[in-house]
């Protein structure tokens, strides 16, 4: 206020005067909107019971704008007689007649209620009763909406300014105002209002006159054929009910105006808000200067959706233009009711994409859903990583072009699948999405065949004395894990194929079994070399047609490094050298038998039996000394120790020196004893065994010296 009285009116400090009891809050906003200044500042005032008088500085010659807003700014100390006015009234005697006081009934109380979203569960009610329960009062006035923040204390008898117990009592004052109105006129030329005015006088002058009338209004007027009069109203001087202006009604917000977000931040990439996702915004109409990024107070946007940390909320950058809307049609309650475009903010869709619904964000992430029937497609992208998108229905390129069709995900940075679980991927129709998610009725009937055919090569393998595939495994992993995902697994199914390629790698790995079954053929090609390792046993058994191992170029061997190595056949055995020699030998012993006859050669000497006929045939017979070749065997790799547990000790004495070259005995959990000796760095040698035990060790050092 005082800024449009000192700007707009060019009225100076002396011009004015505030005489206020209370101290009231700062406003987020007061907006001035559709009123005259006086208007608007008799409504403000008004609201929070603030009157305002004019009265005369005798010293500087002017009138004075005096703002009150108790009974303190009241003036007495002025008494009239009551004289009825007749042609013998004494010249210079001021006066009063035609008193007159109307009663009516008001108010018992008054309740007040609002509500404020920043404590939205806050009790915003208010009820009072300034009279304490006065009997002539009745009924009950509420009052929704008057825009407060707190409901403060309602048995206080000066409540927090601008709470709702004030606004409440404010309004029961002002209802109490209206009980006994009183008129009068006087020919007192100094009667102004503010003052309190008692009568003296007989039984005419009632005794709310005498107690002393506060004058809230007042005519004066004078012909050459009337004497000056004062017709003034006013009400009676209470100490518990103070004058409460009526404010006048608010201008009533029809509609929306336009308006633009706001920031502090000059060209701001990212939306203005504060912690409650609230916006500032200049108003189009308000030629008023402020500073960038508090044109307004914090203003909510209505979305159409919203929950406890949930809810749809786009953000909004600067310069966008937004429809405001006002709660109640309180020009002072603000909201954001809408966002538009505009001729600086084009509308991404327009008649050149009519038939596309589009989501997108200033930074390009996009939700693209596209209703042209038969070409109906839903696209999900983002900017970050050179593009990343899930692409749905009928797939296009920038162009609008075909590349495609069904769903396609895609990155260029990395990507990732996870289900905790278990995930099923198939290529197994199901029409029109019909059926249940999980139906995995032709992955699991391919693989019960499959356990079936290797159940059945199993069995023959195992009767034809080979070791039998491990069932029990694929049994598990079909029923108790598979089927209908059990467990954290992924399942992969395609009716007509799937293909594995990899320009460099491709890995298969399994903590425990590895199972593959093919209804026909099974064709492993390697350019160049192929290694197979097996830490137990390696059983490869045909059932019908043989196996054939031929190496074009380069040797074949075969060793039994540890053991021993038997062939076996019902036929014919044929050993074949095309182009060189045959050699059979062993360190120890060579028989050949056949049907019971038989020659044995060893470093004793040779020798030959038979049950029949014993023929030679030569071309001549030469005896010579007796000779012996010592072929050279190769020597083959130990045996190695599979243990899961590998673990060896430094042996060292009291003071922590190894003891290096030291004999020791080893005592096993199992009861076997292990003799050897440390190193020359003091350690044992490796124990190694399939699972985890206690190791007994003695040093015995006296062996040294035996």
């Amino acid at each position: 206020m005082e800024k449009i009285l000192r700007e707009r009116h060019g009225l100076r400090g002396q011009d004015f005067l505030f005489s206020l009891t209370k101290t009231y809050p700062r406003r987020e906003q007061v907006m001035h909107y559709g009123e005259d200044d006086l208007r608007f500042i008799t409504r403000l005032l008004g609201e929070v019971g603030i009157w305002f008088r004019f009265t005369a500085d005798t010293r500087l010659h002017i009138d004075v704008a005096e703002f009150c807003d108790s009974q303190q700014g009241y003036e007495k100390g002025l008494t009239l007689p009551s004289v009825p006015p007749s042609g013998q009234q004494s010249a210079g005697v001021d006066a009063v007649w035609e008193m007159a006081c109307r009663h009516r009934v008001v108010e018992q109380q008054v309740s007040t209620r609002d509500y404020n979203y920043r404590e939205a569960t806050a009790d915003m009610n208010a009820q009072v009763d300034v009279t304490r329960g006065e009997t002539t009062t009745f009924g009950e006035a509420y009052h929704w909406g008057d825009n407060y923040l707190t409901a403060g204390n309602v048995h206080d008898r000066h409540p927090a300014p601008e709470s709702g117990a004030f606004y409440a009592r404010l309004r029961h004052e002002r209802y109490l105002n209206g009980q006994t109105r009183m008129q009068a006129t006087t020919s007192c030329p100094t009667l102004c209002p503010g003052q309190v005015l008692k009568v003296t006088g007989g039984e005419e002058v009632a005794g709310e006159f005498a107690d002393g009338v506060l004058v809230t209004a007042m005519h004066s007027h004078a012909r050459r054929d009337a004497d000056f009069a004062v017709e003034f109203a006013g009400i009676p001087d209470s100490p518990d009910v103070g004058y409460r202006p009526e404010p006048g009604a608010r201008p009533v917000m029809a509609g929306t105006l336009p308006a633009r977000v706001t920031s502090t931040r000059e060209n701001d990439t990212y939306g203005h808000i504060d912690k409650h996702g609230r916006y500032r915004v200049n108003m189009l109409f308000d030629r008023a200067r402020w500073e960038t990024g508090f044109e307004s107070l914090w203003v909510r946007q209505s979305r159409p959706y919203a929950g406890d940390t949930y809810g749809l909320h786009l953000p909004l950058l600067a310069g966008t233009e937004v429809a405001i809307g006002f709660e109640d049609g309180n020009p002072d309650r603000p909201y954001i009711a809408g966002v538009l475009h505009d001729s600086a903010h084009g509308d991404h869709v327009t008649i050149r994409n009519d038939k596309r619904n589009v989501l997108r964000t200033p930074a390009n992430n996009k939700i693209r859903l596209d209703d042209e029937r038969g070409k109906e497609h839903i696209k999900l992208s983002t900017e970050y990583g050179g593009k990343s998108q899930l692409n749905l229905g009928h797939l296009v390129d920038s162009d609008r072009q075909p590349r495609g069709e069904g769903f396609e995900l895609r990155t260029d940075s990395r990507g990732a699948i996870r289900a905790q679980k278990g995930i099923f991927i198939s290529a197994d129709g199901q029409a029109q999405a019909q059926g249940q998610v999980l139906d995995m009725e032709p992955a699991v009937s391919n693989l019960a065949e499959a356990r079936e055919q290797m159940m059945s090569i199993s069995g023959d393998a195992q009767k034809a004395t080979a070791n039998p595939a491990d069932l029990q495994a694929q049994i598990t992993l079909l029923e108790q894990q598979l089927t209908d995902l059990k467990k954290s697994v992924l399942l992969v199914s395609a009716p007509e194929g799937i293909a594995l390629t990899s320009g460099e790698h491709l890995q298969v790995s399994a903590g425990h079994n590895l199972i593959a079954t093919a209804g026909k053929n099974a064709d492993v090609s390697v350019v160049k070399n192929l290694f197979i390792g097996v830490g137990s046993a390696l059983s490869v058994f045909v059932r019908k047609l043989g196996i054939r191992l031929i190496a074009n170029q380069g040797p074949v061997q075969m060793q039994a490094q540890n053991d021993l190595m038997a062939l076996l056949a019902r036929k014919e055995i044929s050993i074949v050298s095309t182009e060189d020699s045959i050699e059979i030998i062993a360190k120890k012993r060579v028989t050949i038998n056949g049907g019971g006859s038989y020659i044995t050669l060893n470093a004793s000497g040779i020798e030959s039996a038979t049950a029949g006929e014993y023929r030679t045939r030569a071309g001549y017979y030469v005896r010579r000394e007796k000779a012996q070749h010592k072929p050279d065997i190769a020597p083959l790799a130990n045996a190695i120790n599979d243990g899961s547990h590998n673990i060896r000790y430094l042996c060292t004495d009291d003071n922590g020196v190894p003891m290096m070259n030291t004999p020791y005995r080893a005592f096993l959990a199992d009861g076997s004893v292990l003799e050897g000796v440390s190193d020359g760095e003091g350690y044992t040698k490796l124990f190694t065994s399939a699972q985890v035990q206690d190791v007994l060790l003695h040093m015995i050092p006296e062996a040294i010296n035996a």
